[in-house]
Parts: C-alpha cells; sequence; structure tokens
C-alpha cells in the first residue's frame, strides 16, 4: 500500500469518526458566482442563492449563508445532504459491487485530504453548526462573460449561450434545456455586465481580508481572461505579495492573442518575483480534435493545445491541471486525448526531481442528464475499459536507477476507473429495472433532440463527427 492510499484510508476514518457524511469542504471551500450571486461548496452540489440582505451587512455571507449552515448541519449529524448525490453514488457503487478489487473513494475523501482541509476536522467539530468560517480555499467567478458555449454549459455561465438563447429559445429537450424561465424561476439569470453588481462590491469588501487568510484562491468564469476584475486580481498580487498564497485561474486557452500575451506577462512578474507561494493553471477539454470542438463550441483544439506548449517553454516552472468532465460525447475519442496529455507530461516533466507538470482531474457530468455516461450503451462500455487499462499501463514509476517516468498518477486513473465502475453499474441497472430503463431511454432520446437542434444552430454535423454513434444514434431516434 503507498503512501497516498494510506493518506485517503486515515483520511476516510478521520471524517467517519465525525460523521459518516461528513466533508470539511462545506466548512473550508467555497465557490462564488457573482454575476448572479450563487454560492456552493465543492463543485458537485447545486448552486443556491445568497440573498442581498445577508451579505449587506457581512460580505462573509458569501461563503456563509443560512442555507449551507443546514447541510453543515446535517453532515455533523450524520445525514446525508440531497445535493451531494456524486459522492454517495461512488460510496454506494463500492458496497453494490462484486468486484473484489480495492474500492474507489469518493470526492468526500479525496476533496477532505488535502492540507488546506484536513487539519480543521477537529476545529470544525468543536465549533457550533452554526458559526461562521473563513474558507481556505475560494473559488470566483465574476461574470459570465465568455467566447465558448459548451454542450452542457449554460447562459448564466456563458455570455454566448445567453446570446443563443434569447434568439432561438431552450433546445426541444423534454426539459427544454437552458430554459431562460427555469433559470429566471430559481433566480440564476446573471446581472447584466452593464450594471452595478452588489454582488462583486461585496467581494471587494471582503477581498483585503480574505487575501490574508487565504491559502488557495482560484478565480473561475465565463472566461477570466475576458475580464477586468481578473486582471485587477493580478494587479493586487504584484504590489501585495503574499508568499502563504497558492492562486490558480481558469481558462479555455482560446482567449484573443493579445489578451494571452498580456495574462502571461502578468504571470511571469508573479512567478519570476516570487510574489505568491504559488501559481496554477487550469484548463477543461474531455476529448480529442473536432470531438472536442464540437464539445467545446468556439474551441480550436490544436490552439489549445499550442497555447499549453507556449506556457511550459516560457515558463518552465507552470502548473496546469486538466479539468476534464467526463460524459458521454467522451467515449469515443478519450484514448486520443490523454494520448496528447502523456505526450505533454513526457515533454515537460523533469525525472531527475520526480515532478510530473500536468495534472488531470476525471468527474463525471451530472448535468444535463441527455449528455451523462448513465445512457451508455453495452457496446460503449469496452471502449470505457480500454481507456481506463490505457492510464494503468501508463503509471508514473520509477526504475531501478531512482529515475522517475512521467506517466499518468494512480490516483488520476483511480478517478476513471470510479466513472468506469458507476457506468457498468448504470447498464445493470437499467438491464434490471424497467423504471430506471426508462429514464434513460428519455435521455437518450433528448441526446438525438440535443444534437440535432445543436447542428441546425451552430453549422455543425453531429453523425460526421461522431461517425461511432451511428447506430445509437439511429436507435435512440426512434424512441
Amino acid at each position: 500500500m503507498d503512501d497516498y492510499q494510506k493518506h485517503l484510508d486515515n483520511t476516510k476514518a478521520q471524517l467517519d469518526g465525525v460523521s459518516s457524511s461528513f466533508c470539511v469542504a462545506k466548512w473550508k471551500q467555497v465557490t462564488m458566482h457573482l454575476q448572479n450571486g450563487m454560492n456552493h461548496s465543492c463543485h458537485h452540489p447545486k448552486t443556491h442563492v445568497v440573498p442581498i440582505s445577508e451579505i449587506k451587512f457581512n460580505p462573509t455571507a458569501l461563503h456563509n449563508s443560512e442555507y449551507k449552515k443546514q447541510q453543515r448541519k446535517m453532515m455533523l449529524e450524520g445525514k446525508r445532504p440531497e445535493e451531494c448525490d456524486y459522492c454517495w453514488r461512488v460510496e454506494d457503487s463500492n458496497n453494490n459491487s462484486k468486484d473484489n478489487s480495492r474500492s474507489v473513494y469518493s470526492d468526500r475523501v479525496y476533496k477532505s485530504a488535502d492540507q488546506w482541509a484536513l487539519p480543521f476536522v477537529e476545529d470544525i467539530k468543536s465549533k457550533p453548526w452554526d458559526d461562521d468560517v473563513d474558507p481556505s480555499y475560494v473559488e470566483v467567478s465574476f461574470s459570465n462573460v465568455c467566447n465558448f458555449k459548451c454542450s452542457y454549459c449554460a447562459p448564466h455561465i456563458s455570455s454566448q449561450w445567453m446570446e443563443e438563447i434569447e434568439r432561438y429559445g431552450p433546445y426541444p429537450t423534454t426539459g427544454k434545456f437552458n430554459n431562460l424561465e427555469w433559470l429566471k424561476k430559481e433566480n440564476m439569470l446573471p446581472i447584466p455586465n452593464r450594471e452595478e453588481n452588489p454582488y462583486v462590491d461585496a467581494f471587494w469588501a471582503w477581498w483585503p481580508t480574505m487575501y490574508t487568510s487565504l491559502q488557495h484562491f482560484r478565480i473561475t468564469g465565463g472566461e477570466p481572461l475576458l475580464n477586468k476584475n481578473t486582471f485587477q486580481v493580478l494587479d493586487y498580487i504584484i504590489e501585495n505579495p503574499n508568499p502563504n498564497l497558492e492562486v490558480s485561474i481558469n481558462t479555455n486557452m482560446n482567449p484573443p492573442d493579445e489578451l494571452f500575451d498580456k495574462f502571461l506577462e502578468k504571470i511571469k512578474i508573479i512567478i519570476n518575483e516570487k510574489k505568491l507561494k504559488k501559481f496554477k493553471l487550469f484548463t477543461s477539454a474531455e476529448a480529442h480534435g473536432k470531438q472536442s470542438e464540437y464539445i467545446r463550441f468556439g474551441m480550436d483544439y490544436d490552439k489549445w493545445l499550442s497555447n499549453i506548449h507556449r506556457v511550459y517553454k516560457e515558463i518552465p516552472s507552470i502548473e496546469f491541471t486538466i479539468m476534464s468532465t467526463y460524459n458521454i460525447l467522451s467515449v469515443t475519442s478519450y484514448t486520443k486525448f490523454l494520448d496528447d496529455i502523456l505526450d505533454i507530461k513526457l515533454t515537460y516533466g523533469t525525472p531527475e526531481h520526480g515532478r510530473n507538470p500536468m495534472l488531470l482531474d476525471i468527474p463525471y457530468l451530472r448535468y444535463p442528464d441527455h449528455q451523462a455516461i448513465f445512457m451508455i450503451e453495452p457496446e460503449m462500455i469496452g471502449m470505457l475499459y480500454d481507456q481506463v487499462t490505457y492510464m494503468y499501463k501508463n503509471l508514473e514509476y520509477k526504475n531501478w536507477y531512482g529515475t522517475a517516468n512521467r506517466g499518468f498518477y494512480e490516483y488520476e486513473a483511480d478517478k476513471l476507473k470510479r466513472i468506469y465502475t458507476i457506468a457498468k453499474q448504470s447498464l445493470d441497472d437499467n438491464a434490471n429495472n424497467e423504471t430506471l430503463r426508462d429514464i434513460t431511454n428519455v435521455n437518450r432520446s433528448n441526446f438525438v433532440k440535443f444534437v440535432d437542434e445543436h447542428d441546425v444552430r451552430r453549422g455543425t454535423n453531429f453523425l460526421e463527427t461522431f461517425p461511432e454513434f451511428e447506430q445509437s444514434y439511429k436507435k435512440w431516434k426512434n424512441i
């Protein structure tokens, strides 16, 4: 058993010592969508709105909302918050599995195992459930301005999606995918960028205090490089160094060239002059080439790869993570995508120090249902199995010279393995449960409606881009 596995086992034991549903992320991590005042802790649960009345006199309510405090109370009592079903699915799959191999862990364990989380277990346990808590890890999006409209994204996150839905209306699925009326009902419509935003104002009021106590700060989007607040944060860091802070920025790596140049120059100052403890970049992809461009409409896959290589060449010490949200459209080209990631690892790793510069995070898509892996057909599961096998065959290890070979980390492969486990379980569930099978067929029918409308609106061609789906497409179209 390796050291990391022992750490995960110990983490789970500490969490379960509080309760069987306890997760540190509910207390020490927050993502704030300032474009609409939404908030969640951990990226799996649905967002909830923070009433303006709560932040009016206490900007920290951007994290310590009354709603979230109730979820914390449930976890301390050993109850499972419904919004955390991602982890409950993974944990329950262990109980239902007939496979005797090592169990896979949920993100309740993976996230709580991090340094920004695990040291605070006893402190959280000892305090009242309704205390305000200072987060260690903050993510923020300032607006929905974006030059992409990814297939699983939404108008409150992408301005390109907003423009499309305002022009054509929602997609003709049974749930009317990306219906603005639903967004209005859920208070999720973004505040127009031309108007004053009280949530952004609250952020900047809180920022000087937040900045000194954070361990991790991350800017998400929209596309952050298209927002002036991102560059304001970078300028603040340059003027106010914080050697205890790690800062990360998400970017689609496809902004206009002049903005990307400006961004790289500021990163160079921050890194070369050691303004922070660490600076990281995050980007996203979950398929290869044209199939990736279909999923992430607006993307130039070759430019995405080229910009990644450029960053590594100009800033050798940079750390990159690719967030790869595995979905039904990932299945057919994911091995080729893994080839590109492995090439980056081999090209820019430094084996003498055991350093692996590219990390791969592989969650599975939860919503929309019509693009989730739970629709997988039996003939597709072999592709996913082969991808898991590919990762395990290319793991990082040290040879007898003591030199590290720069492949995938085992925990990266473990994350794809758990998706395979869940997908295989869904096939068994559909085969044995008529109700679940009916739900899956509705989602498959909606998938066809979505790609047909996608092709009409955006001038794409699904079957030319995904020829491997031809038989499934025809079958699903007749549901």
